[in-house]
């Protein structure tokens, strides 16, 4: 009669190259640091994989030990799911290859990359696709959700450039999924977070995306409403270069902002187009007649570095609370809310952002991928990012408080990748009619919840 044993950490390292790393050992508090500082959590083994192979052993440890799993690519998980207490966190954040093919325009990224890693080398060949708003995002996170950024009007979501993906199952097997290959996997990785595996790759479209023209414009708080209802009549109809979207913003101290009004609570629009340079500078031309302009930077730009604008705001280890939701229609009713909430934005790091996500986002039919609101036109962000603990409860107050104002003239779901850790109850209004469908491919691929700490889908029974 042979006798089960759980797995120990001595075994695991036996099994692995990379370094397995415990409370005991020399750099345990750098290697258990997530980007959000609100989440200071001690698991009992970090492994910091560097190849599939650490990760399936991963994988199996945490399964034959019971013990919580939590995955973890660049770390910058809102809710803090890239770390646990007393359990196993397997880092990819050193499996960060990136090989561009100009011939295919495609990518093989490593599933620790961050955007900052994939804008690099696909720029090298003129050559770029849909990424978050800040370029240390990890890849994997903003991807498996569905991925919003700057590109996604002209291009879609960062899930609709995905053509495969490596995943390594609850059960320690390796799989590609993609159109011809498990097919309900990539079904449901194409915005259905991390709750099916770890990819350990990304395999990704890219596109002509060398220079691009971009502008910040800040204006008065006084013309808040204007700009909001321009955003509302414009971006259902704009060209699909234009990636503009609406926020309200503390000036902070940069170059092209008069002396005097740094600190002072604004509205901006920040714009960018991805069509032909020379046409850049007469795309700006609308955003410039929305009232009068405080301060303006615009010009053309490697589209990396537009990819970077807001890196500095949000540093490894500060604390962070966000909220989402999708709008169809940006209403009067609504821009009301914005306009009273938004003049309280409380930080330089503080603001609403609402990105545009139809055009090519729309041509993606409803039921094609797991994200579930192909019919929205924007995603709306709330987010407070602070340095100090002492505020955690004003920071916290004003986006909740925001967020209620103007859920009333939302949609009941938002962008997982938006979501707070308070947030498991909208987790069905996330992906409304397909849940069900994603439940069942759940319980195909990890009956017993392994992948739990994401927002999650629970296994049909």
């Amino acid at each position: 009669m042979s006798v089960i044993t759980t797995p120990t950490v001595e075994q695991l390292r036996d099994q692995v190259r990379a370094a397995v790393i415990t409370p005991a050992d020399p750099g345990y508090d750098e290697a258990r640091a997530v980007h959000n500082g609100m989440f200071d959590r001690y698991p009992a083994v970090v492994l910091r994989a560097e190849q599939v192979a650490d990760v399936i052993a991963g994988v199996n440890f945490a399964r034959d030990s019971g013990l919580e799993l939590a995955v973890r690519g660049a770390g910058h998980s809102a809710p803090g799911f890239g770390t646990c207490d007393a359990g196993l966190v397997i880092d990819l954040s050193l499996m960060r290859s990136v090989y561009v093919d100009p011939v295919t325009a495609t990518a093989r990224v490593g599933g620790g990359a961050t955007w900052g890693d994939v804008n690099y080398a696909a720029h090298a060949f003129g050559l770029a696709t849909t990424g978050g708003i800040v370029s240390t995002t990890g890849v994997g996170g903003l991807t498996l959700g569905g991925g919003i950024g700057y590109l996604a009007r002209p291009y879609g979501l960062s899930i609709d450039n995905l053509r495969s993906a490596q995943v390594v199952t609850a059960d320690g097997r390796v799989l590609t999924a993609s159109p011809a290959e498990n097919a309900d996997l990539f079904w449901a990785l194409r915005g259905g977070g991390g709750n099916f595996g770890v990819v350990t790759s990304f395999e990704f479209q890219l596109h002509p995306v060398g220079d691009v023209y971009a502008g910040m414009f800040l204006y008065e708080l006084a013309s808040a409403r204007d700009l909001l209802r321009f955003f509302a009549d414009f971006i259902p109809t704009a060209p699909e270069p234009y990636g503009a979207f609406p926020a309200f913003q503390i000036a902070p101290p940069l170059p092209f902002i008069p002396a005097d009004r740094v600190g002072d609570t604004l509205c901006a629009a920040i714009v960018h187009w991805a069509g032909p340079v020379p046409e850049g500078e007469r795309a700006m031309s609308p955003f410039r007649e929305i009232g009068p302009v405080v301060a303006e930077m615009a010009g053309p730009m490697p589209y990396p570095a537009l990819n970077t604008a807001f890196d500095a705001l949000f540093p490894q280890g500060i604390r962070s609370y966000w909220k989402g939701s999708f709008v169809t229609e940006l209403t009067d009713a609504a821009i009301e809310q914005h306009v009273i909430h938004g003049a309280r934005v409380p930080e330089v790091s503080a603001t609403m952002h609402l990105y545009p996500i139809n055009g090519a986002c729309h041509r993606v039919a409803p039921d094609e991928t797991a994200f579930a609101y192909r019919d929205a036109t924007f995603a709306q962000i709330v987010v407070a990012a602070w340095q100090d603990p002492a505020v955690d409860g004003d920071r916290i107050r004003w986006v909740r408080e925001y967020d209620r104002a103007t859920a009333p003239y939302a949609e009941p779901g938002g962008y997982v990748n938006f979501m707070a850790d308070d947030d498991a109850g909208r987790v069905r209004d996330n992906y409304r009619g397909h849940y069900r469908r994603l439940a069942e491919v759940k319980a195909r691929y990890d009956p017993a919840n392994l992948f739990h700490l994401n927002q999650n889908i629970v296994p049909a029974a």
